[in-house]
């Protein structure tokens, strides 16, 4: 039975994409400056923070600050003035997985609700009530948590909030707890610098032992094999059980993803949450997955929803996108008749192209009879995105520009 109403959380990796999920329907974004959380190359300068926590709660929404890597001895010092950062922008929570940073925080901003990171593993009701006790307002709960576990978490653990992955990337290892890229790499995943190594391409071999030397290879494809290659998580199949069980938030990953896709999860969980609560007795999963195969993916899996998953989650083949679409950018201005859109893929003349409305669910279909830069009369044929946030005048009817406001995204059906 429904317990709490839950609350759709988007990732917001620099400040123009934390606009576009608030503006998409997201209840709650989570953001972290760039040496003290677990994406190194999140584009947050401080003001950028202010400005971002000012525009969420101005919208009644809220805004949770992570600092969820491991600590080594070189980050603490940095952990005074992180308390300075919080106590100045006020956050609506802070993601923390490391135990030591959690007495730390906890100790000093007593008041502040602090959220248990997936990346402290936490697999069990024992664990949930671990952290509660310890005074944790929430937990995130590890992907590898099946989703009759979570049940029975949900019911020994009534009284503190918990979380759920419901879309985005897999990690082949225990919720990015990885050592493969540090090798590979020299660059830690636990300290949020991830080359994604297991997604490379590796060709294996087999040397007998009476025959050194001589090696055999495994995989007969001449592009090699992607053995670490896991498909995307997307659990909208899944999301009416997960609504009725009562989780009090439902986490989207991706905080290195763009803004269409920042747009287009939000958008479509936003209305598929909505519409289970108008009436679940009704609810299908079905125009929801035709909307986010529309995103760029490895191909969609249910993790571990279900246990453990079979040979089914994961792609050998190779690792490129299962979509026909592709981000084609987002409004940057709005005039009376026109919109500058900033391109992200190459357009020509007769393209058709799809802005996506916040305020609707059906597409906006636009053919495009000419291209014309934003700072040209003159009108081309084709214009690619360059370096130089290369923009076009995009034409728009006077009874419909109210519906493409500033951070109205597009896609582009490939050819």
């Amino acid at each position: 039975m429904q317990k709490v109403k839950s609350e759709l959380l988007l990732p917001a990796g620099s400040l123009s994409r934390l606009k576009t999920a608030i503006l998409y329907g997201a209840d709650a974004v989570y953001s972290g400056t760039p040496d003290l959380s677990l994406r190194l190359k999140s584009s947050f300068p401080l003001e950028h923070l202010q400005e971002g926590v000012d525009f969420v709660h101005n919208a009644n929404k809220k805004l949770y600050l992570t600092l969820n890597l491991f600590s080594h001895n070189k980050d603490i010092e940095k952990l005074t003035l992180f308390i300075d950062t919080i106590k100045q922008i006020q956050p609506d929570g802070i993601i923390i997985s490391d135990p030591g940073i959690f007495q730390f925080i906890h100790e000093r901003l007593p008041k502040i609700p602090i959220h248990i990171s997936t990346q402290a593993n936490v697999c069990s009701w024992l664990t949930v009530n671990f952290w509660k006790n310890m005074g944790a307002s929430l937990c995130v709960l590890a992907r590898e948590v099946s989703f009759s576990e979570i049940t029975e978490i949900r019911k020994k653990s009534p009284d503190i909030k918990l979380e759920m992955f419901v879309h985005g990337a897999m990690c082949i290892s225990y919720s990015g707890r990885c050592l493969i890229s540090s090798f590979m790499a020299s660059r830690s995943a636990n300290q949020g610098a991830c080359a994604h190594s297991c997604r490379w391409k590796y060709k294996m071999y087999l040397e007998e032992e009476e025959r050194p030397n001589q090696y055999y290879n495994v995989q007969e494809d001449e592009k090699g094999t992607y053995f670490f290659n896991s498909k995307d998580l997307c659990l909208m199949p899944k999301l009416n059980e997960i609504l009725s069980l009562g989780i009090d938030s439902l986490k989207i990953e991706g905080r290195n993803k763009t803004e269409y896709y920042v747009a287009q999860t939000a958008r479509v969980y936003r209305k598929a949450i909505d519409d289970y609560y108008a009436d679940p007795s009704t609810w299908n999963s079905t125009k929801y997955l035709e909307e986010l195969n529309t995103l760029q993916n490895r191909g969609y899996t249910l993790g571990f929803f279900e246990g453990i998953p079979d040979n089914q989650a994961q792609d050998y083949n190779d690792t490129s996108s299962k979509s026909d679409y592709r981000n084609c950018g987002f409004v940057r201005e709005v005039y009376d008749d026109y919109v500058i859109f900033e391109l992200r893929h190459k357009l020509s003349k007769d393209d058709e192209i799809e802005l996506l409305s916040p305020y609707q669910f059906e597409t906006y279909k636009l053919k495009l009879a000419g291209i014309q830069p934003a700072n040209s009369k003159k009108i081309v044929d084709t214009l690619s995105p360059g370096v130089t946030n290369q923009a076009i005048k995009l034409p728009i009817d006077k009874e419909d520009i109210n519906l493409f406001p500033k951070y109205t995204v597009a896609r582009i059906k490939i050819k």
